[in-house]
């Protein structure tokens, strides 16, 4: 799974927990996008966070 490159969000790591209470792995992941951004007048490929995306951190090309 890919990291947010602005803000450094990726997976998240937990147990199931079924009603007899047996555990097993999962992973929460970061809903993390592949967008072209400008930077330093250019255009480049980032993977961003949605809230990064939402918030106004990055500015989209």
């Amino acid at each position: 799974m890919a990291k947010c490159d602005i803000c450094g969000k990726g997976a998240h790591f937990g147990n199931n927990v079924s009603h007899s209470h047996r555990r097993s792995n999962r992973i929460w992941n970061s809903n993390v996008q592949s967008v072209s951004v400008k930077v330093d007048g250019g255009k480049r490929k980032m993977h961003v966070c949605t809230s990064c995306l939402r918030s106004g951190k990055v500015e989209r090309a």
